[in-house]
Parts: structure tokens; sequence; C-alpha cells
């Protein structure tokens, strides 16, 4: 296999030896570790189309891989399976600001494409923490969000038309680039499929205009309830704001105690970070609006930035909250739980209870305005016994949140971390459905195996030899 793919990509693109590979174990997720049995990293599509024939031909499983930033071991694969890495594929290919389309490779870095449209007053609106290293064919994958999707929408919202190789190294074209599905939205059901389906190779989305005015707030509250009830209360208001996110004590102080400080005050319980973006006048009334809300919540204090320097740096504390968290211990499991608004002032209490029960280090950085929850366990994986309690803490933090009519997921995908939860929201017959819809791409199963859908949990799937 390692002669063969070399054929293909190079010797000097293939990697198998064990010191080489360690670095593909895991992905930004430390629960979840695993030696693939050989990395190739493809320079085209032609190359990425016959490395898949030949998984194909050999009956071979594999998985794709962008910059593993993802945060559900889904680019994480097992000994017998190859692993394609896809970062060489980093071109954009194409900007066409007129009709606001951006054509590239899905190695791309997130960032790296708003900073190539920046000049034509355009942007590229998902902005995961991570985008200063992830990928744009990731975040198709796991359908990534941002604090920014709030009022603009998760990926599959700005993806309009994909180039994919199937599991059989069939390469077809889903979408259009006008963004219209012209039939069933073939484009909806790739973007978040986590690898399941095929590999997507060129990738067609849209760019938003920079907005013309925007104001970044941060209000301080002596309570995690108070901030929380300020979240539903501003919504409640008929605002939607661009962003609005919150951070507990324990983040802040993390923050402010790493390079990323942002001038966040270390005594508070909670922070919100609330951003307005439009018109100047609609975001003047937005952001008297929104004051008086985060007061009468009891914000002791309410910060308005709307220079770009001073919005970065408050933003800076927020988008490096994870690298701050490393300095509490070496891993950190990132949860990605979502609630109803309302619940939130209550799921953070039972966040608390859970944190002080199994005696853990959690803190909280979350998208707050579509409840979307990161509760963050700083560990040690290399003690067993914490590592239990840290499974435990995981799956009591998930069963409450479902509990409270949420889901287990948001952004961060299932992959394998979560795929014994989706039982606690989905019956046999859905989880069936689903693997049938994975059986139309990819008949063998061979395409990141293992994820998302627990073949433990489905019933059997009564459709017809020809229906699969």
């Amino acid at each position: 296999m390692v002669d063969a793919l070399g054929r293909i990509v190079g010797p000097r693109w293939v990697r198998h030896r064990r010191a080489e590979l360690a670095t593909y174990t895991m992905d930004g997720l430390p629960t979840r570790e695993s030696y693939p049995g050989v990395v190739v990293m493809p320079g085209s599509t032609a190359e990425v189309r016959e490395v898949v024939r030949l998984m194909h031909l050999t009956g071979t499983p594999f998985v794709a891989r962008g910059a593993g930033t993802g945060l559900s071991g889904g680019a994480v694969a097992d000994p017998d399976a190859v692993l394609i890495a896809l970062t060489r594929l980093n071109r954009i290919l194409q900007v066409d600001p007129r009709r606001r389309r951006a054509t590239l490779q899905p190695g791309v870095v997130n960032a790296r494409l708003s900073e190539a449209v920046l000049p034509h007053g355009l942007h590229y609106v998902p902005d995961p923490s991570s985008q200063a290293a992830c990928t744009v064919g990731g975040n198709v994958a796991e359908n990534a969000g941002g604090p920014h999707c709030l009022k603009y929408g998760v990926t599959t919202n700005h993806v309009v038309e994909l180039e994919v190789v199937l599991p059989d190294a069939a390469v077809i074209r889903l979408g259009s680039r006008q963004g219209e599905p012209w039939g069933p939205d073939l484009v909806g059901l790739f973007v978040g499929s986590e690898g399941m389906f095929g590999i997507a190779t060129e990738i067609v989305v849209r760019l938003e205009p920079i907005p013309s005015s925007v104001r970044t707030m941060l209000a301080d509250f002596s309570t995690v309830r108070g901030a929380s009830e300020a979240v539903s209360a501003i919504i409640g208001a008929g605002i939607v704001p661009a962003a609005l996110e919150m951070m507990d004590q324990a983040c802040v102080e993390a923050v402010e105690a790493s390079i990323y400080a942002a001038g966040y005050p270390t005594d508070a319980a909670a922070v919100l970070l609330v951003e307005l973006d439009g018109g100047a006048d609609a975001v003047e009334a937005e952001a008297t609006t929104v004051e008086t809300i985060l007061r009468a919540r009891g914000a002791r204090e309410v910060r308005s930035a709307s220079t770009p320097a001073d919005r970065a740096r408050l933003w800076q504390g927020r988008k490096k909250a994870f690298g701050a968290m490393g300095r509490i211990a070496p891993d950190l499991a990132v949860q990605d739980a979502v609630v109803p608004r309302s619940a939130l002032p209550d799921i953070m209490d039972r966040i608390e209870e859970i944190r002080g029960r199994h005696h853990l280090a959690i803190s909280n950085v979350f998208h707050a305005g579509d409840g979307n929850l990161h509760p963050n366990i700083s560990f040690d994986r290399r003690d067993p016994e914490l590592a239990d309690r840290v499974q435990v803490a995981c799956r009591e933090i998930m069963a409450a949140c479902v509990a409270a009519g949420g889901s287990i997921t948001g952004e961060h995908g299932v992959g394998s971390d979560k795929i014994d939860y989706m039982p606690l929201i989905f019956d046999g017959d859905t989880l069936s459905a689903m693997r049938a819809v994975r059986l139309a791409f990819d008949p063998d199963e061979r395409a990141n195996p293992g994820k998302v859908v627990p073949l433990h949990a489905c019933r059997e799937w009564r459709a017809t030899p020809a229906a699969r």
C-alpha cells in the first residue's frame, strides 16, 4: 500500500513510520486516539481520485482529514485505514467579487479566505475559534459554526456548490454556482456529513459585504444566572446580534493570565461579549437598547468598543480562550451541546453541580445567543482515574442538555466522541434511515467508518435491494 500510494503522489508525500504517524493520532480532542495505518497527502483532485480508486479496488477504509482541529474524534483513523490529509490542496482558485463567490480547495485555511477577499470589501462569515488554523474543507465536513453564525448562519448557509470524489472514485458536482439546488439539496446533505459520503475537492462559497458599522460591547456580571438571563432578554427584545458570547470566571481567569489577555475583569462571575453590525443609525439604536437590557439584568459595567483595534482586543480573549486553557492542564476535553436559551441559567447551575461532585476543573465559554454550550474540562489523561471521571461528567452534561430539550452537538459534530450519545435523541428507525442515506453514497461504509451512526442502535432497515 505504501508503495502504491507513493506511485500516485510521490514517496515524499506518504507517511508510514510510527513517529511520523504520531502527528495524526488525534484531532483537537485528547480523549480519542488511534494510529492510522498510513498517511497520504495528495496534491490535486486527480491524485485524490486515484488514491480513493486504490482504496476502492483494495477494499481499504479511509478517513479524510484537514488541519486536525476538530473536536469530536472525527478525523482519527484506525490502524487498518488510510488517512488522506488534504492540507496540500490549499489554493483559492477564483474570487468573483461581483457575484460574491469564491472557489477554493479544501485545504484553504478559514482565516486566509477572508484576508484574500478583504480588498473587495467582502468576508467569509463562518468563523470558528480555530479559524487561524482550521480548513474550509474540515468546516464543510463538520458544518462548522462560530461566534458570528448567530445572525448569519453556519457553514451550510454559505456553501453553494461542491466537487466531490465519492468512495468509488467517481467525481460529481453538487449544487450550483448560482446557489439554487435545482432538485434535492445535495449540498445541504453533504455539508456536515463528517467524511462519510466522500471527499470535497472544490468548494464554492458565498461571500458577504463587510458591515458599514460595527459595535462590540463587553458586560460583566456578578452571577452566571444574571448573564444567562440577559441573553434571553436581548433576543426577546427582537434584537439579533451578530455575536453573543459568554465566558465564566474560570475562563476569564485563564485568558487574563495568558498572553491573550484582553482586559476582562477577573472578579466577574461571567462576561458577555455582544457584537452588533449593520447601518450606523441602526447599530447606535440597538446598542442603546442592549445596554439598557444588560444593566437591567445586573451588569456591573458595560464597555463599548467601536474602533477596529479595540474590537480586536476584546475578541482576542474569546477567540484564544481554548489556547489560554492550555496553562491549566495538559489536556482539554471540549464539549459541545445545545439547549434552548431559556434553559441556560438552569443548565449552567447543573454543570456547576457536576463539576463539584466529580471534583473537576470546568470552565465555560460558549455561543450564548443560540444556546450552544462549550463546557471545557481541564485534566491530565495520563491519570486513568481522572480521565474516567471526565468521561462520566461529559455524559452527565450531555444527558442534562438533552433532558432540557437540547441536542448533543451544535457545531463540533458527532464523530467517535458522541456516537454513543446518538440514541439519547434518535430512535432505532431514525438511525437506520441515516445509515441508509450513508449507504447511498458509500455502500461498503469504507469512508470514515465507525463514526456518527451507532450500528448497534439501528433497527433493521427494511428497504428493497434496489433502494439500497
